[in-house]
């Protein structure tokens, strides 16, 4: 499966950018396959892997806020497997050309 994470406290200013890097940290640790964008970062694994490591990031934050934001997107795809990356694979078959990643 894939999850998208977006997690942030509300209540620590505007910039809360050392709190977003605790949280991929968090996720790079983990092991599991991942992409941070801008907005968001996208894993890959089991149900019990993904929200594992969302509990975690959640639970790193609670710790100092009082407040925080969490936005979750999955997408549970039987048996399919490699879909962080083929999936954009697959845009740029259909596109015919490389897109930036």
């Amino acid at each position: 499966m894939l999850a998208s994470l977006s997690i942030f406290p509300l209540d620590q200013g505007e910039s809360v950018g050392k709190y977003v890097a605790k949280v991929v940290d968090i996720i790079d640790k983990s092991g599991l396959p991942y992409r941070t964008s801008a907005m968001s970062t996208v894993m890959e694994g089991s149900w019990d892997q993904v929200f594992a490591v969302i509990k975690k990031c959640h639970h790193s934050l609670v710790k100092e806020s009082n407040r925080v934001y969490m936005v979750i997107t999955v997408d549970d795809r039987k048996k399919a497997k490699n879909r962080l990356t083929g999936k954009v694979d697959r845009i740029e078959q259909v596109l015919k050309r490389k897109i930036k990643r």
